[in-house]
Parts: structure tokens; sequence; C-alpha cells
């Protein structure tokens, strides 16, 4: 067998001319599939049957009704800190900024011995961003109280799992935000942060691997120290419009 390109003898089964490098057998633009590279069915994607994220309502759903078994869901799912930060924690958190500006600016504050007190617009919204911007920081700032007191407790250091822990415990409260709106049912925040305390208890040994015993004493320092997260949100918010969250988140 001659090359066509240049005409030199070519041994037989030969894939390319060793002359002039022409392909004269298999091109290699079309590979055939044999049965050591089989073809990828058409229609099916190549990362098929690894779990996505779920959607930002039906989390909030799952955590709410099955804390136990969407805690075991939310350990294997694969996501990202960007992820739960801009999906997940800063749509809820902004739920009790918005409620704060509208309460505030069209409702008021009632104050005794004053009546009701109405906030301007710029004075409203800048209550509004402060309560967003401090609600953020505390998300993080229990991230890594979480992830820190792990092995003191037996569990296992892992920011992205302790974010998990912090951002998914933290939606009662968010959604009660929306109760700003009326300052007077604010005491029915306490419902929503005892539940919240209540998903950080059941989350934490799941998703940070510590051993049961030591599971409630683990929960309850971190309890601590997301009341006084709380209380410190409170009063800073409060320089700033006169009124602050008291409640876990």
């Amino acid at each position: 067998m001659k090359c066509a390109k240049c005409g030199s003898t070519l041994d037989d089964g030969a894939l390319f001319c060793g002359q002039c490098g022409a392909v004269v057998g298999v091109s290699y633009a079309k590979p055939t599939h044999g049965a050591e590279f089989p073809e990828m069915p058409a229609g099916v994607p190549p990362a098929a049957g690894t779990p996505a994220a779920k959607g930002l309502v039906e989390r909030v759903m799952a955590i709410l009704r099955d804390p136990h078994g969407e805690w075991e869901v939310i350990a294997g799912e694969p996501t990202t800190a960007a992820s739960i930060y801009g999906h997940y924690a800063a749509p809820l958190a902004a739920i009790g900024a918005v409620a704060m500006f509208i309460g505030q600016v069209a409702f008021g504050t009632p104050v005794p011995l004053i009546g009701i007190v109405r906030a301007g617009i710029v004075a409203g919204l800048a209550a509004a961003i402060t309560m967003f911007a401090l609600s953020m920081a505390s998300v993080l700032a229990l991230t890594l109280i979480v992830n820190g007191l792990a092995p003191r407790f037996g569990g296992q250091r892992d920011a992205l799992r302790a974010l998990k822990v912090a951002a998914y415990s933290y939606t009662p409260a968010w959604l009660a935000g929306v109760l700003h709106v009326a300052p007077a049912l604010s005491g029915l925040m306490l419902v929503a942060s005892l539940y919240g305390l209540y998903l950080l208890l059941v989350g934490l040994p799941v998703l940070m691997r510590c051993p049961k015993p030591q599971a409630l004493g683990y929960a309850l320092c971190v309890v601590a120290c997301a009341v006084v997260l709380s209380l410190l949100l409170g009063a800073l918010t409060t320089c700033v419009a006169g009124v602050g969250p008291d409640y876990f988140g």
C-alpha cells in the first residue's frame, strides 16, 4: 500500500505516512466508538444522578416540616458558600429588613407617652439596610463559632458544613421577620426563635459529625453564642432604627 500524497510505501495497517505524515487510516477527527469507549446516549447529562440543590421554597418547607430528614439531605448536598449566601440567606434575611422599613415608615412604632412615631424614608431605609447587613454578618459569625467549637466536642471542622448549620437554622427567624410590619406582634418572634434553636440542636450532630453524647453540650455552647449575637444585632439595629429585632436571627 502506498501513500496517496507522497507515494511512499506503507506498512499494512498503518494509520499515517511515516514520510509526509498524511493520515491514511482511521481519521482522528471522527473516531469510532468501540466497546472500550461507548458513545454517551443523547440527552443524558454527564452528572446524571448527582443530587442538585433544592430551590428556596422547597428547602424552607422541607427544613421546617422534617428537620431530621432534611439535615441528612443537606449534609450530602453539593453546594458552595456563595450559593448558600446568595440563593438562601440573602433572600430570607431581606424579609425582615423590608418588613421593618414598611412598618416604620408606613405604620410607625408605638412609643409610650408619645404615641405612634413614623420614621422618614431615609431613616427607615438606613435601618433596613443595617438590619440586613447585620443579619448576614451574624451568619458568618455563627459559622465561625460552629466550626471553631467542633473539635472541642469530638466533631470535625468543615467550614461549608458549619455555614449550612448556621444559615438553615436561621430559617424560622428570618421568616418571622415579616412581623416587623406590625411591631405589636414582635412577641410572636420568640416562637420562631425557639424553633430555630431546635433546628440547630438537630443539625449539629449530623453536619459537624460530633458524637451524640457530646452533641448537647456542643449545641448549648453554640446556642449561648447565638443569643449573644441576637442581642448584639438588636442593639446595633436599635442604634440606627430606634427599634431592633429581639429574636434569634
